[in-house]
């Protein structure tokens, strides 16, 4: 590969990338660009840059063209506890502040690895999670862990690791929780590994939170070493996202060098034991982004003499506050109509609209009263507003609060409303799986397919299960029936109880997945 590339085509391939993923080089960043170009021509089997770049902007990008320049345009590099400091912080403050709010209710935690490369990270927060919870087999803790690109995904999955992946790290992680391999390598334990689920996605393009892709309801997302990559607006959009998939007071963890583009009017910005994180916090979260010092007492400082100590001892948390009334702008669960003009806030809305608009919004709470309400007020009169869907997105605005009993209260109401809606035994599968009532989930999964057997949501979700548990040849008949759905349906076709997935992209997302030879 020779030739200098010239900044005139630096510049617009720069653009380029900006408009169609969302990620930026700017000016000090230009010879940067220029040296990963070189890397991603070489993978496109072009003789020089230039050439690569002018094939590249001639159309839109595929999947694969976007898969491909991610793993170059980015830095996949990570190892074992990176940013040292915040995980100190997690291990001695935050975790156990969720696990003493949770341990007398659901012993449940949701935690999320956004961008997690090779696994390194959601890793250190399952041997971490393992080692402060004494009865962790009897709590249903999700680490989800996903990544645009599916080579890095697999490699993940696989959890076998070098050295290199465990420079700076405790010694008594890699001896305690890897055992070597004939290679000289390193493999995670099956039990730790098992802690953690690995999905294809894309932080650009796909829709979260989403019952569908499990990104709804997270007591702590991590996102690090990601937004440097991003325009602003891009960061932005996101950090909203985020804050909607959070539960009241969770937490959002970027790295040290991006915590001013992280910074947001949702938010409030932490400074803690040498560290700075974000915490959705409610009405303190005002017009403008706060920040404060944390303060931590000692009796929240845990300790641990041996590897083999973990937390015992346990104290109930603060109360939660109630969420900002701040309007943003986040994808349309339910499409506007041709021509239909746009909600406004300063326009009338009838309750229904108002309730739709503030889930839109990520207020679940306010939607969520508003909804009750008016399904207590008409109940089963669809000549007021679809009660049906009214008790559908009544269920959302609970399961993305975290609020599974009341989830699964409604859902029992749903029912007994409609027994043959499919959506609705759909819908009570996915409150059932985060409560950890798999085999439960597994029949009302099996209901809504058997109402309606072209319902290529229940096919995936049935799949995922399947995968989940281990039982890779049941979970391969209800991924290829769901691909053979989606290969009859137009791309750009929204799913039904999806949230915005459309079927080319959830073709591609269950693709990647047999990619990644998780299936193999």
């Amino acid at each position: 590969m020779s030739g200098r590339i010239s900044d005139v085509l630096l510049s617009n391939l720069n653009e380029f990338i900006s408009e169609q993923m969302g990620l930026n080089f700017p000016k000090d960043r230009k010879r940067e660009l220029a040296k990963k170009i070189e890397s991603v021509s070489r993978e496109f089997g072009f003789e020089d840059a230039e050439s690569c770049i002018t094939w590249l902007m001639s159309s839109t990008l595929t999947k694969e063209q976007v898969e491909i320049l991610a793993r170059h345009l980015t830095v996949g590099e990570t190892y074992f506890y990176r940013d040292k400091k915040s995980f100190e912080l997690m291990e001695e403050h935050i975790l156990p502040e969720l696990i003493r709010s949770y341990q007398k209710k659901q012993k449940r935690l949701r935690i999320w690895s956004a961008a997690c490369s090779t696994g390194e990270e959601p890793y250190t927060i399952a041997i971490i999670l393992s080692r402060l919870i004494l009865d962790w087999r009897d709590w249903n803790i999700t680490i989800l862990a996903t990544d645009i690109n599916p080579k890095v995904l697999k490699k993940a999955s696989e959890g076998v690791y070098t050295r290199w992946s465990f420079r700076d790290t405790p010694s008594w992680l890699k001896d305690g929780y890897f055992r070597s391999t004939k290679e000289g390598h390193f493999k995670i334990l099956p039990h730790i590994k098992e802690m953690v689920t690995f999905s294809y996605l894309n932080l650009v393009e796909d829709t979260y939170p989403s019952l569908t892709t499990n990104t709804n309801a997270m007591d702590m997302i991590l996102c690090r070493n990601v937004f440097i990559y991003f325009t602003p607006e891009r960061v932005r959009k996101i950090v909203q996202r985020f804050h909607h998939c959070l539960v009241e007071r969770g937490s959002l963890f970027v790295s040290a060098t991006e915590t001013s583009l992280a910074s947001h009017p949702r938010f409030v910005m932490v400074n803690g034991s040498g560290t700075t994180y974000f915490k959705k916090e409610g009405k303190r979260a005002g017009k403008k982004s706060l920040k404060r010092e944390e303060s931590f007492s000692s009796r929240d400082v845990l300790t641990y003499p041996s590897p083999d100590k973990k937390f015992v001892s346990i104290t109930p948390p603060s109360q939660p506050v109630s969420e900002p009334e701040i309007k943003v702008e986040v994808p349309q669960v339910i499409p506007q109509k041709s021509g239909e003009k746009p909600h406004t806030k300063e326009s009338k809305k009838q309750p229904y609209e108002k309730a739709v608009m503030l889930y839109q919004q990520g207020r679940y709470g306010e939607s969520a009263e508003i909804l009750v309400e008016l399904l207590s007020k008409n109940k089963r009169d669809t000549s007021v507003f679809p009660y049906g869907a009214g008790i559908s997105f009544l269920i959302r605005s609970y399961a993305n609060q975290g609020k599974l009993g009341e989830a699964s209260t409604w859902c029992e109401k749903a029912i007994g409303v409609d027994k043959v809606n499919p959506g609705h035994h759909y819908l009570c599968s996915t409150i059932l799986q985060e409560q950890g009532r798999i085999e439960d989930a597994i029949v009302s999964l099996k209901r809504a397919l058997f109402l309606d057997p072209d319902f290529v949501l229940a096919y995936y979700s049935l799949g995922n299960i399947m995968l989940a548990l281990g039982r890779l040849e049941e979970s391969r008949k209800p991924f290829e029936n769901a691909l053979e759905i989606l290969s009859t349906l137009p791309r750009e076709k929204e799913i039904q109880e999806s949230e915005g997935i459309t079927a080319g992209r959830l073709m591609e997302i269950i693709t990647s997945m047999v990619n990644m030879e998780i299936l193999a």
